[in-house]
């Protein structure tokens, strides 16, 4: 599954990745920019992080709380 965030400077790959399954870690969330070295976040044009899925839905869990608070937050200034 792939997000892009930044207007596309930054491409989020999140999978289960079938042959690290004998790993606790068999989540990868990859992190490509297209974008040019001096306006990259990452200093390699990839990088991927490895993660379990009780912090995988541990970060989903805060995602979706943020975009809560956000939602409401928007609603309150109307």
């Amino acid at each position: 599954m792939e997000i892009k965030l930044l207007g596309g400077e930054l491409i989020v790959n999140i999978c289960f990745e079938n042959s690290d399954k004998e790993f606790d870690d068999n989540i990868c969330l990859s992190f490509f920019e297209p974008c040019l070295d001096d306006t990259r976040i990452f200093r390699a044009s990839e990088t991927n992080l490895y993660i379990t899925p009780q912090e995988a839905r541990e970060l989903a869990g805060i995602l979706l709380k943020a975009a809560e608070a956000s939602d409401l937050s928007s609603h309150d200034s109307v």
